[in-house]
């Protein structure tokens, strides 16, 4: 409850008491438990709006497993960093990948010369050099 327990919560009420006096204090306290209703009615209003808009899932929600007091950032990086992806594709050897890089790069340079050669003009730009 924010730190205050029922000692402090004493201790403000005794300073209430002096600041307002015995004339105000009941005006004041009958705001402060409107004012406490409204908030606990606008709280059970926004409970039952999503209820009616999850429907009947909302009951089999577990509230306590979305509590992000309880997570931990450790261990929610050591997990995803260990996790294994259902579909990643399976690993291949690195001399293969390396192999399937180098003849990418050789397709490439390859289709280049080849458009060169097929008669178009070499690309030239004058202010390149």
């Amino acid at each position: 409850m924010g730190g205050l327990t029922f000692d402090k919560l004493l201790i403000i009420g005794v300073i209430a008491v002096f600041l307002l006096g015995p004339e105000r204090l009941p005006h004041y306290a009958a705001q402060l438990g409107k004012f406490v209703r409204s908030m606990r009615d606008m709280a059970n209003g926004a409970k039952d709006r999503m209820r009616e808009e999850m429907g009947p899932d909302f009951d089999d929600v577990d509230w306590r497993k979305l509590d992000p007091r309880q997570y931990d950032p450790r261990r929610i990086v050591r997990e995803a960093l260990t996790e294994v992806d259902p579909f990643a594709e399976p690993a291949k050897p690195a001399v293969a990948r390396a192999a399937v890089n180098q003849n990418s790069a050789y397709l490439q340079r390859k289709r280049k010369l080849e458009a060169v050669t097929a008669g178009e003009p070499a690309p030239f730009d004058s202010e390149a050099t």
